[in-house]
């Protein structure tokens, strides 16, 4: 997990070109849309227009882009011909979906292609291939286009196959897992778009709009938290909340069963358990909460914590608003607050 003051050591070492950082974190862009290695020789960004990724893939996920100054794909003192012939293939066509007559047209033995990108990023060519096109999905998801459009501009002739696809991305496959704690991820399609859950065979541990900013992130650090591999499948609390949230969006639940795991700070599962407490149709404001917890001066960490919930609507973290009225902030957008909010006033009636 990258925190606040990793993320100001990193921006001085990106300053510095400090080479002892090299493969500890890449910086992404978003003024250009590429993401560099700390020791990309162009111009430095200012640090609010950075984000850091632990991994290249995390990177892609987010729909940046391999910079060509000081191509993050290849080592830093050893720039493949081949990788780099690779990298630059997607680039001209990043929607395209490889098959084994792609490789034979550049004269590349895919067997090699995929054992060279595994042993050096961690990722075979066609995961690399595949982030990159789902980064772009997920680029134009959040750009406010229908998931539809998204699935179809980045070369995914079917929803399912779409699905398929970002379900892929969040772990390895089973055969190579072990002893690891296994989490199943699913895709689950409502009326305010499609969200993601990710749960055991116990509870449940996520459940997010697939488009909010910063999603690839909370599932890399709920990864590791758990020590665990995340792959496609469903479970009872998936099958579960999928219900529940269906029979929620047409007025029929306001209160959810499904279990939960809280994973965060003593102090945010405080402000957690507190938002459950907010009844239906009502709303509170971020002092109010402050207030609740004891805590009345300690309302912007009760934001921090509101914005770091990861249960979306389970957690009502949307029947927060501030203290002037105004709706404040959102992670699945304002729209969607507003929707919500204006739902459970409606059921009521």
């Amino acid at each position: 997990m990258i925190t606040a003051e990793n993320k100001k050591e990193y921006y001085q070492a990106l300053i510095d070109k400090n080479t002892e950082y090299e493969g500890v974190f890449y910086v992404g862009v978003k003024t250009t849309g590429v993401f560099c290695r700390p020791t990309c020789p162009a111009r430095k960004p200012k640090i609010e227009n950075c984000e850091f990724y632990e991994t290249a893939q995390q990177a892609l996920l987010a729909s940046f882009r391999p910079c060509k100054r000081c191509r993050p794909l290849s080592h830093p003192n050893q720039v493949s011909e081949l990788v780099q012939l690779l990298v630059e293939a997607v680039e001209a066509n990043p929607e395209k979906r490889w098959k084994d007559r792609d490789f034979q047209e550049l004269s590349v033995n895919a067997s090699t292609a995929r054992r060279q990108f595994e042993k050096r990023f961690g990722m075979t060519f066609i995961e690399y291939a595949r982030a990159r096109r789902m980064g772009l999905a997920m680029k134009l998801i959040r750009g406010g286009e229908a998931v539809i459009e998204a699935q179809l501009s980045t070369g995914y002739e079917s929803s399912s196959g779409f699905r398929d696809a970002f379900s892929r991305i969040m772990g390895a496959a089973p055969a190579l897992l072990g002893e690891r704690k296994i989490l199943k991820a699913s895709w689950l399609d409502t009326k305010l778009g499609p969200m993601i859950a990710i749960a055991d065979n116990e509870t449940l541990y996520l459940v997010e709009f697939v488009d909010r900013r910063g999603l690839e992130r909370e599932v890399e650090r709920l990864r590791q938290k758990l020590k665990s591999a995340i792959i496609p499948g469903s479970t009872q609390p998936i099958r579960s909340i999928e219900h529940e949230l269906n029979q929620y969006f047409d007025g029929k639940l306001s209160e959810f069963k499904t279990p939960l795991c809280f994973l965060g700070s003593p102090f945010q599962k405080h402000v957690w358990e507190e938002l459950k407490k907010i009844p239906y149709g009502e709303t509170r404001s971020y002092s109010d909460l402050a207030k609740a917890i004891g805590k009345p001066s300690a309302f912007r960490a009760v934001a921090q914590a509101n914005g770091a919930n990861q249960l979306a609507i389970v957690i009502p973290c949307h029947r927060v608003i501030n203290t002037d009225g105004e709706l404040g902030g959102y992670g699945g957008g304002l729209i969607r607050k507003k929707w919500l909010i204006n739902l459970e006033k409606r059921s009521l009636k």
